[in-house]
């Protein structure tokens, strides 16, 4: 059997110099050192990292991080340069999640505006919903695979505070961790996707469409390169980070009235499966009178999935909006949802959940 192995390779003038440093300040080993009559070579093994510092090498002395679970008991400082140059960063292995404050703004993103999509993880096409992501607060993203098939992805998760994926066209399967097996999402269903549950995308239909809301805007998708899915296991009660795993599917859903009079909505139970972290409903027009609303929650985001709308704003002109746009809507702003099609479809994701709405008068 093939053994092969990987160094990275650090320059020094004086490798007696930077032994103590890398062996007693950092921690590694040494594994192996010549000549014996005037050392010029060192390998040295440790925290995941082979390194090899060499006498005259042409190479930059670059920088070397350290990840620690336990960096608060290192007294010393986070910044330190070796003997050969090297700098060092010793951070946290897992840093705490931050939430940007929300850059509060009225946003309209028209599909025929011909927004570019790009080319993302897996071979993965992304239209941004939201461009200035509300100054990091969230990200929406309009998710299309033209062709379908398997999909090259991995077992993996996110450190985020919340995500929602929901389909609005085609189909695709995931398995996700401690949920039993494969896992097919439809279009009108919703997975929510805790905070750093495993999960892996398999398989899509051609033309397969999603949308995926992700807080904050900057997060860090992690391979897990251990777990192999499905697990053995199947626990619907499991909470990762205080939230559930919801598989809510549209075609089960029943209509109820909505937050905004003229309108109806149905309840996909992410509010309640988060404890309140966000909502997620689906709404429609019941043929009554659309009235002036101003909501005082945070996120206010909205997708048109079908049918079509003019959307007024307090001091804005208004915005007729179809199939493939989307809005976001600030805390404060007075909005109506005027000229409702008999078959337009919104998909509106608020956080936190259910925001109280004020109707105004007329």
């Amino acid at each position: 059997m093939t053994e092969t192995r990987a160094e990275i390779r650090l320059p020094t003038q004086e490798l007696r110099n930077d032994l103590p440093f890398y062996t007693r300040e950092l921690g590694f080993r040494l594994d192996m050192i010549y000549p014996a009559d005037d050392p010029s070579v060192a390998v040295l093994s440790g925290h995941g990292l082979r390194l090899r510092i060499e006498k005259g090498a042409p190479e930059a002395p670059g920088t070397l991080r350290l990840l620690t679970d336990d960096a608060a008991r290192l007294a010393g400082p986070r910044v330190l340069t070796a003997p050969n140059g090297t700098r060092v960063e010793i951070d946290d292995l897992n840093p705490p999640l931050v939430l940007p404050e929300t850059d509060h703004a009225f946003v309209v993103r028209r599909l025929a505006d011909q927004a570019p999509w790009v080319v993302g993880r897996a071979g993965m096409q992304y239209r941004d919903l939201v461009p200035s992501r509300l100054g990091g607060a969230m990200i929406a993203s309009h998710i299309r695979i033209p062709d379908g098939g398997p999909v090259p992805d991995m077992v993996h998760f996110h450190r985020v505070g919340f995500q929602l994926i929901f389909c609005v066209k085609g189909w695709v399967d995931v398995l996700y961790e401690d949920q039993g097996g494969m896992r097919r999402l439809k279009a009108g269903d919703c997975f929510i996707q805790p905070p750093e549950i495993r999960h892996r995308v398999c398989e899509a239909s051609d033309g397969i469409e999603v949308i995926e809301i992700g807080v904050p805007a900057d997060h860090i998708t992690e391979i897990d390169h251990v777990m192999t899915l499905p697990t053995p296991q199947q626990r619907p009660d499991r909470e990762w980070q205080g939230q559930r795993f919801v598989h809510n599917i549209g075609a089960e859903g029943r209509y109820h009235p909505f937050r905004l009079p003229g309108f109806q909505a149905r309840d996909t139970t992410i509010d309640q499966n988060t404890r309140g972290v966000a909502s997620v409903m689906v709404a429609r027009p019941d043929g009554g009178p659309t009235v002036w609303t101003r909501h005082r929650g945070d996120i206010l985001f909205t997708y048109v999935m079908a049918g079509g709308l003019t959307l007024e704003g307090e001091g804005k002109e208004p915005f007729r909006l179809a199939e493939g746009d989307a809005f976001v809507i600030p805390p404060g702003l007075a909005t109506r949802y005027a000229d409702p099609t008999p078959d337009l479809e919104l998909l509106e994701v608020t956080l936190p959940g259910k925001p109280d709405t004020e109707i105004l008068p007329e």
